[in-house]
């Protein structure tokens, strides 16, 4: 007799329900999230069918609990939380929602709609280190943006000059001279002469010199705060600061592991192959592609995935066609950044984003239509383990030749 296991996850405790081909209920259990919790979890489903032949039902696709049970010998079967929202109305009239009722919802939809889910399959360790890696830093460089952009507006709120002397606030030179100057009051003497040394003692690698600095500082807008505001501030752009400089700091050390990791990564050689991916953006890519060739069933699979497939909505006389917001978002921002960045130096590529501009598309929707694009020639280098390569690229073929030798 064949059973369905569907599991409402939780962070402290888990809801698990067992069905049989015919709906019946024939297990209900709750497990707390622990060690023990886990463990009695796996011996209970054992005496009811061999792991291999009892697939559970889940809505989370990763995480301690999905790779204990995959360990086991389970098929899990991840359920978009889209999806389960949907089904509840087949079960209730009213609005109410319990863990053991989305477990047995979840075991349900695995035995009446199983056949349209693929089960997950575990990544190497080396995809799984690599993601690690680059979702951390990409979480950081986040944090990084916000902190820069706080600190950018409150330097314009009393001290434009500051903001404007140097290209990023988020720099390690600009940390240093916030450091040292905090006020227009700390920086009331500095003249050019100083300024250089400054310069100097931290090793400016700009093509600034010291007076046109200088010159940018004393062009700003004048400070309008009084003493008590203007020291206020002060302080509040120290601790910025301070917490922006090691931030900095191991957002690059992140960086240059990253980097390190995509060059001994199996599939490094077809992702780096392409025009302008650079190694952090393929490693982005990578990281959340992975490396499981029947993940996606197919190009347009990885292009919902990814969201820059648009969906499609048709009744009747109606229809209408909508940006995709369910899909995943790190996958979509690592390919279209590769999408913006490859029209400049590929002739096919700058070549499908004029013609997407030119229908009317606004530059983000363009950009997705390139990615869209990108993503058959990726799809098949994948599958295929092969790097990119321009002469076996039908539509750059397909260009005037001297549009393909530019873009070349």
């Amino acid at each position: 007799m064949s059973l369905f296991v569907g599991l409402d996850w939780a962070k402290d405790k888990h809801a698990v329900c067992v069905i049989d081909q015919d709906g019946r209920v024939r297990s209900r259990l709750e497990v707390p999230h622990t060690a023990a919790g886990l463990e009695d979890l796996l011996v209970q489903l054992r005496r009811l069918a061999r792991a291999s032949e009892l697939p559970i039902a889940i809505e989370r696709p990763s995480g301690v609990l999905v790779d204990t049970l995959m360990a086991a010998g389970h098929p899990v079967i991840a359920i978009h939380p889209n999806v389960v929202k949907a089904c509840r109305p087949r079960y209730k009239a009213a609005a109410g929602k319990s863990d053991p009722g989305d477990a047995y919802l979840l075991a349900d939809v695995l035995r009446t709609d199983g056949h349209r889910f693929t089960p997950l399959r575990p990544f190497s360790d080396e995809t799984r280190a690599l993601r690690a890696l680059v979702r951390t830093r990409d979480d950081l460089v986040a944090q990084r943006v916000a902190l820069a952009n706080q600190l950018r507006a409150l330097l314009e709120s009393f001290w434009a000059g500051a903001e404007a002397i140097f290209a990023d606030i988020d720099s390690p030179i600009a940390l240093a001279f916030l450091a040292q100057y905090p006020t227009p009051t700390h920086a009331s003497r500095l003249g050019e002469k100083r300024l250089a040394a400054f310069l100097a003692r931290h090793a400016y690698c700009g093509r600034r010199p010291a007076n046109e600095l200088l010159q940018r500082l004393r062009n700003a807008p004048a400070s309008t705060a009084d003493e008590l505001e203007t020291e206020a501030k002060g302080e509040t752009v120290r601790a910025l600061v301070n917490v922006l400089e090691p931030l900095v700091l191991q957002v690059q050390k992140l960086s240059a592991a990253v980097e390190h990791a995509i060059t001994t990564h199996a599939d490094a050689a077809t992702l780096t192959s392409f025009p302008r991916i650079g190694r952090i953006n393929a490693a982005q890519i990578l990281s959340e592609l992975g490396d499981d060739r029947g993940r996606f069933s197919c190009e347009e699979h990885l292009a919902a995935e990814a969201g820059v497939a648009p969906v499609t909505v048709a009744s009747g006389k109606h229809r209408s066609v909508t940006f995709r917001w369910a899909c995943n978002k790190r996958l979509r921002g690592a390919i279209t950044c590769w999408a913006d960045n490859s029209r400049h130096s590929s002739a096919w590529a700058a070549s499908v984003y004029t013609a997407a501009r030119t229908r009317g598309c606004d530059h983000p929707h363009a950009v997705r239509v390139l990615a869209r694009a990108w993503i058959r020639v990726l799809w098949r280098c994948w599958h295929d383990r092969q790097p990119y390569n321009p002469v076996l690229h039908g539509a750059m073929n397909r260009l005037a030749p001297t549009a393909r030798t530019a873009g070349a």
